[in-house]
């Protein structure tokens, strides 16, 4: 197509045709959330981290993280973990669990996981880094991706060092947060950091970090002159924001804000896949994050949140939900949204 700013790739036997790729989100990117996503154009899902400690342990709700829908592929399981023993036996449970692809989490900046020496705190330790990733590499069919954060800190950035290991070491793609581990999720995603990353290496490289509409994807895009964009927190709820970016990548008209109705569609489905996935015990906690995640910024929500989540009965709550966002008119929707985004 004569506007389409992303060619694809190809990664494995799959080409990514559309390469708009869904963060993996602890305790969000779950398959309900996931089934939601792909409809807006996701051409590549990643599941949750799932750390490789856990595989070990053999837990119920580990199983479930890795439950993959058959019409969600291609699809890649993240997994964690520092030692390649335990790494590379998640790799192989996570093929063995339907994995187009491994992902390997180096990006995480949550305590409890550097504590661990795992997630970003393995930058600091680039020959780990490297055996970990040739270990895995070595140990499963499929292509292994590998996704990461710019550093450490300021004072210690290694991106491009990190690439280059990534891609000697067999990784097949590299998505790179543009930020450092210190930063968390504060400040400003650096989209040049990622673009060191692509000039360092020759395998696709996917850009995260600020992506919150056509416009941004764009500018990561011409910024960072990445093979692929990946979309984060701007998706909880507000699934919508994939299908602007997708638009961007393809060089599509952008598609309107969704109406009342239309929202309300969305947010029963994902309600339905929650129950089905969870039983409704899990999934009436889930809900209290995921329905007042999809009310943020439209008229009412506040009062809205409040009674919503002190509600315990399950058909109460989507009576209650249904109730509320039925009832906002369009044109209020749209006014209100526009000051959101």
């Amino acid at each position: 197509m004569e506007n389409r700013l992303l060619p694809g790739f190809r990664l494995g036997t799959y080409m990514i045709d559309n390469p708009l790729v869904l963060a993996p989100m602890a305790g969000i990117t779950d398959l309900p959330f996931r089934r939601i996503c792909k409809r807006f154009g996701v051409g590549l899902m990643v599941t949750e981290m799932i750390a490789s400690r856990a595989v070990d342990m053999g837990r119920e709700r580990t199983e479930r993280m890795a439950e993959l829908g058959d019409d969600e592929h291609p699809v890649s399981i993240q997994i964690a973990g520092s030692d390649p023993e335990f790494v590379t036996e998640a790799a192989r449970w996570a093929v063995g669990h339907g994995a187009d692809f491994v992902d390997i989490n180096m990006g995480c900046p949550v305590k409890k996981i550097c504590k661990q020496v795992a997630g970003s705190a393995m930058l600091r330790d680039e020959a780990l880094v490297a055996r970990v990733l040739a270990a895995v590499v070595a140990a499963v069919d499929v292509p292994v991706t590998l996704k990461i954060r710019t550093g450490w800190d300021d004072q210690s950035k290694n991106v491009q060092n990190i690439a280059r290991i990534a891609e000697d070491s067999g990784i097949q793609l590299l998505t790179v947060h543009g930020r450092t581990r210190a930063q968390m999720f504060h400040g400003h995603a650096c989209w040049e950091d990622i673009g060191l990353a692509k000039a360092a290496v020759s395998i696709p490289v996917i850009g995260n970090g600020d992506i919150v509409d056509a416009e941004s994807a764009r500018e990561m895009i011409r910024v960072s002159n990445c093979d692929g964009v990946m979309v984060g927190r701007a998706v909880q709820g507000n699934p919508w924001v994939l299908g602007e970016v997708h638009a961007a990548i393809a060089g599509l008209p952008i598609p309107p804000k969704p109406t009342a109705a239309e929202r309300w569609l969305i947010v029963d489905e994902h309600m339905r896949h929650l129950v089905e996935h969870h039983g409704i015990r899990t999934a009436s906690k889930l809900a209290r994050k995921h329905v007042i995640w999809y009310s943020k910024g439209l008229h009412g929500s506040a009062e809205f949140r409040q009674s919503f989540q002190v509600m315990t009965d399950w058909q109460q709550m989507m009576d209650f939900a249904a109730a509320y966002f039925l009832g906002l008119g369009e044109s209020c929707i749209r006014h209100e949204l526009s000051y959101a985004a």
